[in-house]
């Protein structure tokens, strides 16, 4: 097809020299495999690109991520990075498309996310891949890529059972100001073993939990209706819970972290000051998740 047809408005240019029909809507899928048939065999998504295509929880990237074993084999353009992996990578095959196995996509997202984004991932890839923490934490042990002492470092960070993003946050924001981890995904059964409800984070000695609320559970009614019964439930099983919002760990988490010690003074649970430090992970805008 010449340069003159494939210039006119019936079709739309992805990368220099890689084209597609008007006709088809701009997808993230396009811009993924056009990314890899600018480079030979062998290449494979990568990085945030890998992971966003896994269905993981990182920020959004403006650049398609491509991994390559020899350094000829990259091809610049704008929108697109091209990174070389050592010879004998593994992969895996994702939706059609080759990415890089999970325990290296980790190590490359390390090189480029802060300490609670790749937790958020981790915690994120332990449920969409079906692994566990623990899984990741033994093929770390095994890598000695230059970003492996800090893939590790998150590593140690990561929880199995983790349902959303902003769940990790509210627990990241708690440990990291050097109060007790809560348990995660506490089950809260009858007495015949029935599981009655499931709570985000809870210190179950004490019967405290904080339960993380998105703006789904105020803007859709049936998200709605359920909350309130289950608050009800959780009134009538005695526990006491704290509720977070968005705002609370973007924009207050300081306040948050004294809702959360005032809580625990109410039921007993003597919980030290925050410790220095934490500021540099929350007080920072423009976190995704």
């Amino acid at each position: 097809m010449s340069d003159r047809v494939l210039r006119t408005s019936r079709y739309r240019r992805i990368f220099r020299g890689v084209y597609i029909s008007a006709e088809v809507d701009p997808t993230e899928e396009e811009r993924v495999v056009g990314a890899l048939a600018l480079h030979p065999e062998g290449a494979w998504a990568s990085h945030r690109t890998a992971a966003a295509w896994c269905g993981i929880a990182v920020p959004h990237s403006a650049f398609v991520h491509v991994s390559v074993t020899d350094p000829k084999d990259r091809r610049w353009q704008p929108g697109l990075k091209a990174h070389v992996a050592p010879p004998g990578t593994r992969t895996r095959t994702w939706r059609g498309v080759p990415v890089s196995e999970p325990v290296r996509m980790f190590v490359e997202l390390a090189s480029m996310l802060d300490l609670v984004d790749l937790v958020v991932a981790g915690d994120s890839m332990v449920r969409v891949l079906g692994m566990t923490a623990a899984d990741l934490r033994a093929g770390l042990e095994r890598t000695s890529d230059y970003w492996s002492p800090a893939a590790r470092y998150a590593a140690g960070f990561v929880r199995d059972g983790v349902r959303s993003p902003m769940e990790t946050r509210v627990r990241l924001l708690l440990v990291l100001a050097g109060l007790p981890e809560p348990a995660v995904a506490h089950r809260v059964r009858a007495a015949n073993g029935d599981v009655l409800l499931e709570l985000d984070l809870a210190y179950v000695e004490h019967r405290l939990a904080i339960e993380y609320h998105g703006t789904h559970h105020r803007d859709d009614s049936r998200t709605w209706q359920r909350d309130l019964r289950r608050s009800e439930l959780v009134d009538r099983l005695d526990w006491h819970v704290v509720n977070v919002t968005g705002p609370d760990i973007y924009s207050t988490p300081g306040a948050t972290l004294e809702r959360v010690r005032h809580a625990a003074r109410a039921v007993g649970l003597l919980l030290p000051r925050p410790q220095a430090g934490w500021e540099a992970h929350f007080l920072v805008a423009g976190r995704a998740g």
